[in-house]
């Protein structure tokens, strides 16, 4: 009696968690054998810190907003504007920088909203198998699916008011569909398993089945997407904001930078070249960061 209470001390103070550790210790084994995935990972943090101290970083915070300094406008990345100014003088860099926030933003809004439900619907689905249920939940899910999913939230933002909420509404509503359908395929092979028909025959509920027996198997694949889509919502957001769907001017936004510079390009050029930079450095920060994930939770690795 005395040892178990010992060993519920000990657990409470973590002094007894050497399978935790050890887990711990061959999935970050497993992430970094690959270098491009701890590269990425090095990426993602800096977009985070980018976001979250944007003003305090970027040596103009006034050119964030409405500012305009004709005396220094369209100049080339200099010591003084490292990626140089536009043509109403605001600093390149600065805008550059803020931009990570909106497009952050934007990812973990339509990812919060977006994963539940598709993985809710999607579990429903695989759950009730061959059932009106599941029939009625993937036609619809397949109705969104066979239109491409740009023009999709192209024509739902174009409805509503230009913003950055209608923006994020737009995407949302055409990206919960991956997650059903990803997480139906996993459920409706896991529904049929031993351990699921166990549950059920000992009297488990449903929503018990779907929620601990189903979901955490599902988890992996679930992560790994969530990891790699981030890059594609940021690549969505820009497109809106580039036809002037998506956050809306003094504001900064990654595709409305790169639409108002190719009115410039040649001559300023780092007005296009410097915002689609940043575009592509958050992207292949989450795609790599998606794979060593995807690595991590392979069970077939060594």
């Amino acid at each position: 009696m005395s040892g178990d209470v010992n060993m519920t001390a000990a657990k409470k103070k973590g002094l007894l968690s050497p399978s935790a550790k050890e887990n711990l210790r061959i999935y970050w084994y497993k992430f970094t054998r690959n270098r491009l995935s701890v590269f990425g990972l090095i990426l993602v943090c800096l977009s985070l810190l980018f976001a979250i101290f944007a003003k305090q970083i970027v040596p103009y915070p006034e050119h964030i907003g409405t500012f305009v300094d004709y005396a220094n406008a369209s100049q080339a990345p200099s010591g003084s504007y490292w990626f140089g100014t536009d043509q109403m003088g605001r600093d390149v860099f600065s805008r550059v920088i803020y931009c990570f926030r909106g497009a952050l933003l934007m990812s973990v809004v339509v990812l919060a909203i977006a994963v539940p439900v598709g993985t809710l619907l999607g579990l429903i689905a695989g759950y009730y198998h061959g059932t009106k249920i599941d029939t009625v939940i993937m036609r619809i899910t397949d109705v969104f699916l066979s239109v491409p999913a740009l023009i999709l939230a192209l024509c739902i933002a174009s409805i509503l008011k230009p913003n950055m909420m209608n923006s994020m509404l737009a995407v949302t509503i055409m990206w919960w569909p991956w997650y059903t359908r990803l997480v139906y395929g996993q459920a409706s092979s896991i529904s049929g398993e031993y351990f699921v028909k166990n549950a059920e025959l000992v009297g488990a509920s449903k929503m018990h089945i779907m929620l601990k027996e189903i979901l955490p198997n599902c988890l992996s694949p679930i992560f790994t997407k969530m990891a790699l889509d981030v890059g594609w919502v940021i690549l969505m957001g820009a497109s809106l904001s580039f036809v002037g769907l998506g956050e809306q001017p003094p504001t900064p936004a990654f595709g409305q930078m790169i639409s108002d510079g190719a009115s410039y390009m040649p001559d300023m050029w780092w007005m296009t070249i410097f915002p689609a930079v940043g575009v592509a450095f958050m992207i292949l920060g989450f795609n790599f960061l998606g794979d060593g994930i995807r690595d991590m939770f392979d069970k077939g690795g060594h």
